[in-house]
Parts: C-alpha cells; sequence; structure tokens
C-alpha cells in the first residue's frame, strides 16, 4: 500500500497527501485500550444504521447487511478473532474497516451524519453504564457481608478510640458498621450518578448536529439512554460523567483505605483485636514470622491511585475551549483504570471481611476503667448536678487513681465522696463494660438494640438497591 493510498484510508485521510510520522501514528492511536469498548461501538452503530435507514440513507436490504456484518465484527471480537490492521487507529476506524471489507461500499454509509466525536463520547457512556452494574454488585455484596457479619458478633466489645487514644467502649459490630454506613452512601450516590452518565450524544455530528434529521428519540430508546443531549456542544465536549465517577471512585476508595487503615492496626500483635486470614495475607522474604495484612495495604496504598487518575484528568480538562479537543482522548485510560482498580478493591475488601476472625477476649483486654470516666459524670449528672460540674469532678477522680496507682473503680466511696457527695453505693455499678455501651441506647447508639436497629437498616436499603 503506498503512503498515498494508507492515508486515504484513515476516516479522516482525504484532506492529507503527505505520509505521516510513524512515531505520531503511534502516538495518536488509541485502539490499544479502546478496543476495549468494542461491543459498545457495535452496538452504537446498529442503532445508528436504523436511524438513518429511517431517513433513506440505507434501504431495508442495506440495512440488514450492515447490522449482519456488525454483529459479525462483534463476534471476531468476542471469540479473539478480529484481525487488527496497521491502519486501525482507534475502535471506530477498526470496526468501520472490517465492516466494509464484509458488506462492501455500503459500509462506508454508516458513517452518514456522524462523527467519532459523537460515536466515542455514546461508547463511553455505553460502556460506563454497562460497567456500572459490577460496580452496584460489589458494593452490594461487600455491604452485605459486613451487616451479616455485625448482626453476629455483637458481644463482642473493644475501645473506641478518637485521636488514636482509647475514649469509650464500643461494641465490634459498631465499629464495622460505621463503615458500613459510609459504603452505603457510597452506594447511594453511585446510583445518583446513573442518570447524569445515561445522556445520549449520538446524533450530535462533530459539533453542530446531524443534518440528516436522524431520530434521536429513536436512538435514545434503542440503545437505553434515560435523556438526549440537548446541545450538540455539550453533547460532544461533555466528560463531566467521566470526572464524576472517578470523584465517586475517589471517594469510595478512601472510606476503604480508612477502614483498611483501622483493621491493619487492630491486626498487629499490639492490638491482636482481628486476624486476617491467610488467604488475603502475605509473608516476609527475609523474616519467617511475619503475617503482614498486604490486601489492606493495597486498598490503603491505590486509593491514592485512583484519586490521582480523577486529579489528573481534571487537570486535562480545565484549560480545553469548548467541543472535542484531541485532549480528551486521555480520558479512558484514568477511566478504566479507575473502574477496575475500585471494582478489584471491593472484592478484595469483601474476601477479606468474610474471612477475617475476631479475638473478643483481647478486645476485652484492651478495655480500661478510665475509659468509664464519662459514665462517671453521667452517674452524678443522674443525681442532679450540672454536666459541666460532673465532667471537672470525674477528672479529678482519674487524676486521684493515677496518683493512687490504681483503676479508677479501685477508688473507695469515700474517696469518691470527698469529690462529691452525691456519690453512694451505687457507684460501683457504674464499672462494667456491657452496662457503659447498653446505657448507648438512643439512635446511633452502641447498644445492642441500636445495633439491631442499624443491621435493620442497612438490610432494607440493600433490599431496597436489589429491586
Amino acid at each position: 500500500m503506498s503512503s498515498s493510498d494508507h492515508t486515504k484510508q484513515k476516516l479522516w485521510g482525504g484532506r492529507f497527501t503527505g505520509q505521516t510520522d510513524p512515531l505520531m501514528w503511534q502516538f495518536n492511536q488509541s485502539l490499544a485500550y479502546d478496543k476495549r469498548m468494542y461491543a459498545e461501538d457495535i452496538r452504537g452503530s446498529i442503532a445508528y444504521a436504523k436511524a438513518l435507514q429511517k431517513q433513506g440513507v440505507f434501504s431495508a436490504d442495506e440495512c440488514t447487511k450492515v447490522v449482519k456484518g456488525l454483529e459479525t465484527v462483534e463476534q471476531e471480537w468476542a471469540n479473539g478473532t478480529f484481525d487488527v490492521k496497521p491502519e486501525d487507529e482507534d475502535i471506530h476506524t477498526a470496526n468501520e474497516r472490517r465492516l466494509s471489507e464484509l458488506v462492501g461500499a455500503i459500509g462506508g454509509k454508516l458513517h452518514t451524519g456522524r462523527s467519532r466525536n459523537d460515536q466515542v463520547a455514546t461508547d463511553m457512556r455505553l460502556w460506563l453504564l454497562k460497567a456500572s452494574t459490577q460496580i452496584q454488585e460489589a458494593m452490594v455484596n461487600l455491604i452485605s457481608v459486613m451487616v451479616e457479619r455485625a448482626d453476629k458478633e455483637r458481644d463482642a466489645i473493644m475501645p473506641g478510640y478518637t485521636h488514636l487514644q482509647r475514649a469509650l467502649p464500643i461494641r465490634w459490630s459498631h465499629l464495622l458498621l460505621s463503615h458500613a454506613f459510609s459504603l452505603q452512601s457510597d452506594l447511594q450516590r453511585f446510583r445518583d450518578l446513573q442518570p447524569r452518565i445515561s445522556v445520549l450524544p449520538l446524533g450530535s455530528g462533530a459539533l453542530a448536529g446531524n443534518p440528516f434529521l436522524v431520530d434521536r428519540e429513536f436512538l435514545a430508546k434503542e440503545l437505553g439512554f434515560a435523556s438526549i443531549a440537548e446541545n450538540s456542544l455539550y453533547g460532544v465536549g461533555d466528560r463531566d460523567f467521566i470526572v464524576e465517577f472517578m470523584m465517586w471512585a475517589s471517594l469510595a476508595m478512601t472510606h476503604l483505605s480508612r477502614m483498611a487503615e483501622d483493621l491493619i492496626i487492630y491486626s498487629t500483635a499490639e492490638f491482636g483485636f482481628i486476624t486476617l486470614s491467610d488467604a488475603y495475607s502475605t509473608g516476609s522474604s527475609m523474616m519467617p514470622q511475619k503475617k503482614n495484612a498486604d490486601s489492606l495495604e493495597l486498598l490503603r496504598g491505590k486509593s491514592g491511585r485512583v484519586f490521582g487518575n480523577m486529579s489528573g484528568f481534571l487537570m486535562t480538562l480545565k484549560g480545553l475551549p469548548s467541543t472535542y479537543n484531541k485532549d480528551l482522548q486521555e480520558d479512558k485510560e484514568p477511566l478504566f483504570d479507575s473502574f477496575d482498580t475500585t471494582l478489584a478493591c471491593l472484592q478484595i475488601a469483601e474476601g477479606v471481611i468474610a474471612t477475617l476472625s475476631i479475638n473478643a477476649e483481647k478486645m476485652h483486654q484492651a478495655l480500661t476503667m478510665d475509659m468509664l470516666a464519662t459514665d462517671l459524670a453521667d452517674y452524678l449528672v443522674r443525681k442532679g448536678t450540672p454536666f459541666r460540674e460532673t465532667h471537672h469532678i470525674s477528672g479529678r477522680a482519674v487524676a486521684l487513681a493515677e496518683r493512687s496507682h490504681c483503676q479508677i473503680s479501685d477508688l473507695s466511696l469515700a474517696q469518691l465522696q470527698e469529690l462529691s457527695p452525691k456519690f453512694e453505693a451505687d457507684v460501683k455499678d457504674v464499672f462494667n463494660f456491657e452496662t457503659s455501651v447498653e446505657k448507648r441506647a438512643a439512635i446511633g447508639g452502641t447498644s445492642k438494640e441500636m445495633i439491631g436497629r442499624q443491621v435493620g437498616v442497612l438490610r432494607g436499603l440493600l433490599a431496597q438497591v436489589k429491586q
């Protein structure tokens, strides 16, 4: 093939007579990664062929041949027999080239009124809509595992931390459900995003609209879009749906990272609250005794990768003039990587949570009586003393215990009554961790009843998603 013939094979080749620099050709091509959208590209082309038939561009027989040809192309991609040619710049070029080989010159009619600008935008929206079902399924599975585990392990009480300092006793289930609620919010946000992805660009042309009056409502129905891009400039140039997905992924990965950090800390020998399954741990090449929480560390680490994809693409997007610019070719790799990474992390997190074991005894051993200082203050509140005063009194009791080298619960009634005459013999009932958590029985608290309520709320929300 001469350089002139090679140029004419390109969808844009008629304007050019010189040969493309091979390095520029490689620099410009995107088939290596956008072939991932082959099915969506075929699906969009089949719908567009039918729309062109409605406008008389294709006869009924021609449309049938083109649709069958496109289905053959899709099958070749699916079974791995599609023969990529050197001139295949992207998935659109490759599919149209192969279609014309199968059906002849009528394949060249398919691009009538259509640009790769509206074609690629359509492909990406279709791809992300289909891929979204995998994300939603993984989110539901992970949250479900967390909820069911929390329901079964309500009895385990552990220190609750603020500033990484022991604060108040809580139930292990309460901690696990706190992360489940964050992920449930992510799931709700993800579902809220879907209508903004499901907007049809096809029929926008290169930028100014379609001159063959294709029925875009027909296209939207054929392809399952919820709405139509009402402005063609917006239709070809908008990538907000990609940014928004990557923003969503960044926040979801942040929540996975924070949960991973908690579990990493609690799996150390210094805490020993949980033990990861061997299936989600690795060892050291030098130190035989090591069992590393690499699954959790990778969840934490990959959150930065996903955030980097989002921020990097925003930097690409922020300075672009209106409509399509070649810079937008840089949308696919960060999108695909963010999707793959987030999906894998959700699946790994599910496996980690499902298979870890808790050490309720070590959790209980980590509880110290000074964590009940707030309960001691609350005791005096119930005796009629304002909390601001009881907070000070309880603090003095903690200081007295420290000076006496004993637990706060070891202070005698006489010592406590020196701090406040309202202390009575029943003050000893305060120093019970089960009693402490059971008193947190308002909505959102860590009592067994409230854990049950939280489990019920999450189960109900998940049931709505599954409908």
